[in-house]
């Protein structure tokens, strides 16, 4: 049983470092999606991002960053006016408050700074192992998987884990990578899930990882029909924004930037 065992799980691990490899390939300008300068900006807009989007965020947080550009000026922030501006991210309340224990937290115990270690960031008030992975990865470059809603649906349905839990899907997902790669295909697999692996209706006959994907036929398998369940610069009529990502992959975030300030 433990041969069998041992042999299911380096089947497993080739078929996922092939995906990570085909993903990688894709998606050459992956990144991450929440706009940020410095690793306080990058804490405080990924506990702003809970039930809403990277794009609702980015716009809420120019404004507040503006307004509070570090923990000392956040800390001393008026809840009131904090709340107007948090207020279209939803939950703005509870997010206010976060926020502002969290920039309070880092003024009296790390001098202003967020801190770099796993241990220490869990303990900020609204940060999980999601948005701690998230800031290491990201503003640090220590290795981290990040558990959003679309990297747990996409580890289930490669095979990767079976568990809902985030925390163990975090460590199944650990076990089949090595730790190098382990920030990239983060982002590999959340542009994927929201580009073309979606939850309610996947695109599965224009997926680039369909032949090694066990969940394949779950959605649309048809060639033209599951094009036109693209998003974003894969849609159908978006060749010119996806041609200059591939062109110029150094400037990603800034091109993405870019493409949401335009009209329409």
């Amino acid at each position: 049983m433990a041969i069998a065992e041992a042999g299911s799980l380096l089947a497993l691990k080739r078929r996922a470092r092939k995906i990570n490899r085909v993903l990688a390939d894709k998606y050459p300008y992956a990144h991450a999606e929440l706009d940020f300068r410095n690793p306080f900006e990058l804490v405080v807009a990924t506990v702003l991002s809970a039930q809403t989007t990277d794009v609702l965020v980015n716009q809420v947080t120019k404004i507040l960053f503006a307004r509070y550009p570090d923990a000392r000026a956040m800390a001393e922030a008026d809840p009131a006016e904090l709340e107007a501006i948090l207020q279209p991210t939803g939950f703005f309340r509870a997010k206010a408050r976060n926020v502002l224990a969290l920039s309070t937290r880092l003024v009296d115990e790390y001098d202003g700074e967020v801190p770099g270690k796993l241990e220490d960031l869990v303990t900020l008030p609204g940060v999980g192992r999601k948005t701690a992975n998230v800031v290491l990865g990201n503003a640090f470059g220590v290795p981290g998987i990040t558990v959003d809603t679309h990297f747990g649906r996409l580890a289930r349905r490669f095979g990767w884990t079976t568990s809902d839990d985030p925390v163990k899907i975090e460590f199944d997902v650990a076990e089949l990578f090595e730790p190098r790669d382990w920030t990239m295909l983060s982002h590999r697999v959340v542009f994927h899930g929201r580009r073309v692996c979606h939850s309610r209706k996947p695109a599965c006959g224009a997926c680039p990882v369909a032949s090694l994907c066990p969940s394949y036929g779950e959605g649309e398998t048809d060639p033209v029909k599951a094009a036109k369940l693209l998003k974003y610069e894969l849609a159908p009529g978006n060749e010119e924004l996806l041609e200059k990502l591939l062109a110029e992959t150094h400037r990603a975030a800034e091109i993405r930037m870019e493409s949401q300030r335009r009209p329409g």
